[in-house]
């Protein structure tokens, strides 16, 4: 079996492959025989998978010395983590009740650890942790957070005095965001995504916010370095029977990382490295590499198992015209409008 690059002596196609009970090629057999393949021979990708799992991207502090869990370990950090994620809790008062928005019917994080119970889905660095920023990249940041100027990325801009839609964040406007990526990331709901193929294309499709990216899996060249595109460049391959899609050319209006959270950096030199390999009927293997040394001190890599969703993908309606943006901009214009002295129009 491969072995990923960066994630040291472990084998992770087959850690997972093991772990769901798949069919994992016998001695002497060949692994491409073990694969479901489309009508012209390649490992079949194709149908609608899903991502949801309450294993966190980033492996808590309290577990710093703990990559695998024991199966005691899960038991009690799941019970913990679905207390902490029961949004049918209204307890603390009416601020905290509004704040919480959404009861738990709303929500689809999931209920379940990755089946190999590891404390996090970061594979590399060992610590399980997303690398320090370098220092360039938190000094644009802070300064995008004091003069409320700057590119638009992520869900918001911290500090924007919002003179118009185009200061909001990417996600706010229903353009890009939250945990479609690339890379993708299992988030608060919509942890799906639907992936076509053909001979010499696939396609993936994400509906958080209606993404779609088409990669062609021949040798064409890139464009022009000046041309980028918010979901950047994508080129795909075969490396056995896992399909590589490499992405560049990002544009700097896009973060390098985005959690669920906040964005991180600017996209402009990353190169993204995504793998996806069929390891049972019912799991995809999906892992990525962000290697983009303008925001991050050293590359790193996930791992999340993907499962057949039972389920067609459904519109996720986000729209530029929805009434939170409305909203603020008309506080904003209310505002500029008692500062003046005049009455809001």
């Amino acid at each position: 079996m491969r072995r990923l690059p960066l994630c040291g002596t472990k084998d992770l196609v087959w850690i997972f492959a093991a772990c769901i009970g798949a069919a994992v090629p016998a001695a002497g057999e060949d692994e491409s025989e073990a694969a479901a393949r489309t009508e012209w021979g390649a490992p079949d990708l194709r149908g609608v998978w899903d991502y949801r799992t309450i294993t966190p991207l980033e492996r808590p502090f309290a577990l710093k010395d703990k990559d695998v869990l024991s199966e005691e370990e899960a038991a009690v950090f799941r019970e913990q983590t679905l207390s902490r994620l029961d949004f049918d809790n209204r307890e603390g008062g009416a601020r905290i009740d509004v704040e919480r928005a959404y009861n738990d019917f709303w929500w689809d994080w999931g209920d379940e650890l990755t089946a190999d119970r590891r404390s996090s889905l970061i594979i590399d660095p060992p610590d399980g942790r997303i690398p320090s920023m370098t220092e360039a990249a938190k000094a644009a940041m802070k300064s995008s957070r004091q003069s409320g100027e700057g590119p638009v990325r992520g869900l918001v801009v911290i500090g924007s005095k919002a003179h118009g839609p185009e200061d909001l964040g990417l996600s706010e406007r229903c353009l890009l965001g939250f945990n479609a990526g690339p890379p993708m990331l299992p988030s608060a709901y919509n942890n799906n995504v639907q992936i076509f193929q053909t001979e010499d294309t696939v396609a993936i499709l994400n509906e958080m916010v209606h993404q779609a990216r088409v990669v062609p899996l021949d040798d064409r060249s890139r464009p022009a370095d000046d041309v980028r595109q918010w979901l950047g460049v994508p080129r795909g391959h075969w490396d056995g029977d896992t399909l590589v899609v490499e992405s560049q050319a990002f544009t700097d209006k896009t973060p390098s990382f985005t959690t669920i959270i906040g964005a991180l950096g600017s996209a402009e030199s990353l190169h993204l490295v995504e793998r996806f390999t069929r390891v049972a009927d019912d799991t995809l293997l999906y892992e990525f590499t962000v290697d983009d040394p303008s925001t991050f001190t050293r590359e790193f890599s996930a791992a999340i198992p993907m499962r057949a969703a039972t389920e067609p993908l459904y519109e996720y309606a986000c729209h530029e015209g929805n009434y939170g943006m409305f909203n603020l901009l008309r506080g904003a214009r209310a505002k500029e409008a008692e500062a003046a002295g005049r009455e809001p129009g």
